[in-house]
């Protein structure tokens, strides 16, 4: 059939209207870099949060997902517009050496202790730090992240108050790593690790790893939202990132992370402006 005449051709022209607009739109859109934490990104967190503040604000968001310190690192050579990190103290160093605006407290989880069901060196419980010292006495397989992240940051410290910061053990091995990666390896090994729980609960490669410690308040995971200072990098899209902030901060924000759950259970809880 010979498709031909005033309607088709009218039709043909519509469709190219809206072709050309919708290159035009998505060519002037505007967008951000956010450098954040593989736990925002490998829980998942990111591909529910998003899309809903894309929706409402008009700007899109590129992710690059690092560790804490390396996300810091981004921001201070202003690679970044926007930080979405969990390391309260390197945040704040960050705000007050001048690279960041202000920063945002958004929500938390918790850190838990994953080893194998079996637990050979008999660390199950609820003190992460009798669990750690348990764990170097009895040169327990760790595999630790030792990329700077805000999970490597407190796994250092709890082996601190462990006081075995400088021994901890035959079997603490660094994988400079992310989340994912050190959890597989874990899984393939036998081995304890530290993780953030929205990591762990959309982790599938578990093998028998099961949730060791938890409920330690000392295990208490913030995370924290700033813009980077265009007072440093004038480039940066302060005002777009600012929109960020804004967003994820208030009641629409929160209760977009307080609606991220995996089988039923809530990986974040926000807590913005407590």
């Amino acid at each position: 059939m010979k498709l031909s005449g005033p309607s088709f051709g009218g039709t043909r022209k519509a469709c190219v209207l809206v072709a050309l607009l919708s290159i035009f739109s998505t060519a002037s859109a505007e967008s951000i870099v956010m450098a954040s934490t593989t736990s925002t990104e490998q829980s998942g967190l990111f591909s529910h949060l998003l899309p809903a503040f894309t929706k409402a604000t008009g700007v899109d968001v590129k992710v690059v997902a690092q560790g804490t310190g390396q996300a810091l690192e981004t921001g201070r050579r202003g690679d970044a517009d926007v930080l979405f990190v969990h390391d309260a103290a390197a945040e704040e160093k960050f705000v007050a050496e001048g690279y960041g605006v202000k920063r945002f407290p958004v929500m938390y989880n918790d850190f838990v202790l994953i080893g194998p069901e079996a637990d050979p060196a008999g660390v199950r419980g609820k003190d992460i730090v009798e669990a750690l010292k348990k764990l170097a006495a009895a040169n327990g397989s760790f595999v630790s992240r030792g990329d700077k992240s805000g999970t490597n940051a407190a796994e250092l410290r709890y082996w601190k108050l462990a006081g075995s910061e400088a021994s901890k053990g035959s079997g603490y091995k660094e994988c400079g790593c992310g989340m994912g990666p050190a959890l597989n390896m874990a899984a393939s090994s036998g081995a304890y690790v530290l993780a953030d729980r929205g990591t762990w609960l959309n982790f599938k490669n578990r093998a028998d790893l099961k949730v060791l410690v938890e409920g330690d308040s000392r295990l208490f995971n913030q995370y924290g939202v700033m813009v980077v200072n265009p007072a440093k990098h004038p480039h940066v899209k302060a005002a777009e990132a600012q929109k960020f902030v804004d967003w994820v901060v208030s009641p629409a924000g929160q209760a977009e992370i307080a609606s991220y759950k995996i089988g039923g259970e809530q990986l974040f809880f926000p807590n913005a402006g407590q």
